[in-house]
């Protein structure tokens, strides 16, 4: 609430480009893509920039509090913390990145990151802006988003992935509800500026969909820029770009040291958390979710 009559009435440029998603959809995958697809392959910015600093996060305020950053830093990594280094740390996190967004030049294209919903996004974004938005399994989004709330010392997530999902099917993890933040993109697929993606698309035939986001933007690739394109979007390079990987926040102590922010970028990875009980509970909160829409995810079609 402390910025969303900002951001719902933020300004808009023709030359802006969102990327939106519910979180732990393959956003940031689909960030990188976007980004070098709009900047004509620059790789050697986009090796040198972290991907954090080439886009604004539109909300990334909500994960702090700033009147509860000293009791924050108490609660999560106790006495001994590094507060001198924590706490700008956590101050900046926690501004409202509104303003800083409307004072970017406009001699450049602002690329925006956001897993709001468009609903709580500027009305007429889709008149003047562009937006790229990704969707995934909610199956494959509550176990990676149990991953990134282990990852992010940040989050404090203390439970196991049971208890993760039983939050998660209930609309009660952060974010929530999932169904309705994709109904709200897929409502407005058919809109010029729009471009609705699917994760499991990308995983199973990533050069047609470079084509497609390229030809979105109005680009075009040549046989040897698409094969250097998947070869640095590829999974496994992926995992190892420090400019992506976010491991440059270790040095804050945020970060647990038995998870990372690209993991296995699996479609139908949640089967190996889902036990039989939890299969048929997450078959039925689909069911239930689909059932006023003609919105159907690939790994559920095939």
């Amino acid at each position: 609430m402390k910025d969303a009559a900002n951001i719902y009435n933020m300004p808009l440029r023709s030359t802006d480009v969102f990327v939106g998603s519910y979180q732990r959809s393959g956003t940031t995958w689909v960030q990188e893509l976007v980004w070098l697809l709009a900047n004509d392959l620059d790789y050697a910015t986009a090796t040198n920039v972290p991907l954090q600093r080439r886009y604004r996060f539109l909300e990334m305020f909500m994960m702090v509090e700033l009147d509860q950053i000293d009791e924050f830093i108490e609660c999560v990594y106790g006495p001994d913390a590094d507060v001198k280094t924590l706490k700008p740390f956590l101050t900046q996190t926690g501004t409202p990145t509104s303003g800083m967004i409307a004072a970017m030049p406009e001699s450049k294209p602002r690329f925006i990151k956001t897993h709001l919903p468009m609903s709580l996004l500027n009305p007429k974004l889709l008149d003047t802006a562009k937006m790229v938005y990704v969707a995934r399994d909610p199956r494959d989004v509550a176990v990676s988003s149990f991953h990134f709330a282990k990852f992010f010392k940040i989050m404090h997530f203390p439970g196991g992935f049971k208890e993760l999902w039983s939050l998660f099917q209930k609309g009660l993890f952060i974010l929530c509800p999932i169904f309705e933040h994709v109904k709200d993109a897929w409502a407005l697929r058919n809109q010029p500026n729009m471009l609705f993606l699917f994760y499991e698309d990308l995983s199973k035939d990533l050069p047609a969909s470079i084509r497609k986001v390229a030809d979105f933007l109005g680009k075009s690739l040549n046989q040897e820029q698409m094969d250097r394109l998947c070869d640095h979007l590829s999974i496994e390079n992926f995992k190892k770009n420090k400019s992506i990987n976010n491991e440059g926040l270790r040095e804050y102590g945020i970060l647990d040291s038995d998870e990372t922010f690209i993991r296995k970028g699996k479609a139908g990875g949640w089967r190996d958390y889902f036990d039989e009980e939890m299969t048929q509970q997450a078959e039925q909160w689909i069911a239930n979710n689909l059932r006023d829409t003609d919105l159907r995810y690939p790994s559920m079609t095939q």
